[in-house]
């Protein structure tokens, strides 16, 4: 099992973020997550960094490590677009993008705010959901270089992991039918979560060993070996700014 760091950016300023890039590849861990948010006001911050901009710079700053936002919110950028975008970066990072994506937060959290100052409606579960669906066939139709006759899209190779956000039993069966892995909370319902979302890619007629799973958590000994035991592919352990601080106290503690 891989150990990757979630890197809040609420709050944080590109130094901090450079610093805690740099500073995990030397600690030896194996990726960097960032949140994908667009209005630090929703965690009672003045500011938050962008997620893409900083994952792209991310990569070009440090050569070895995975990146990946957790997740981005198919309501922040057109589909298509985001093939592109996730493509280029796949090329520029030499492979290391971990594509997580979900259906942003519902109307009764506070991230509704982000989007409708944006002018953005926020629809209900089921739209939400279906705006996911929606995104991942996209994603694979612009990748495959040619869309209604029009060509010349880049194709990412290989193609990036597209791990689907799921908190409940619902996502979690969309992320194994039309995902490549899941992002899921390390709580009490991790392990139905993972099998529910296994199954379902198996009876989509795709090989559930392959599936990929991250988890939030795993920052203790115990953690880890119970989250190995349930199959996961990647720990994922929350680290605020300052990043390095963090990451410190980390490494002395594996």
């Amino acid at each position: 099992m891989k150990i990757d760091l979630l890197f809040d950016p609420f709050g944080a300023r590109w130094s901090d973020v450079r610093a805690g890039a740099i500073a995990a590849e030397e600690a030896g861990f194996d990726g960097v997550w960032l949140y994908d948010h667009l209005a630090g006001s929703v965690h009672r911050e003045r500011t938050v960094v962008e997620c893409w901009t900083t994952l792209t710079a991310i990569a070009a700053v440090v050569p070895r490590i995975a990146i990946g936002p957790m997740v981005l919110n198919v309501a922040n950028r057109d589909p298509g677009t985001l093939a592109v975008m996730a493509a280029t970066l796949q090329d520029m990072s030499g492979g290391r993008l971990l594509l997580g994506i979900g259906a942003g937060g519902g109307r009764d959290t506070p991230y509704a705010n982000e989007q409708y100052a944006l002018g953005r409606a926020v629809p209900g579960d089921r739209g939400r959901r279906a705006a996911v669906e929606g995104a991942v066939a996209q994603l694979h139709r612009v990748w495959s270089g040619t869309v209604d006759g029009v060509g010349g899209f880049p194709r990412p190779e290989p193609a990036p992991p597209v791990i689907v956000g799921g908190f409940g039993p619902k996502m979690a069966e969309l992320a194994g039918r039309i995902g490549d892995g899941i992002n899921t909370p390390a709580g009490s319902q991790l392990a139905k979560l993972i099998a529910i979302a296994r199954d379902a890619h198996e009876a989509a007629g795709r090989d559930p060993a392959a599936f990929v799973v991250t988890a939030s958590g795993g920052a203790s000994p115990r953690e880890r070996d119970r989250l190995v035991e349930l199959g996961v592919t990647r720990a994922i352990v929350f680290v605020p700014p300052p990043y390095v601080d963090g990451i410190a106290r980390l490494h002395d503690a594996r």
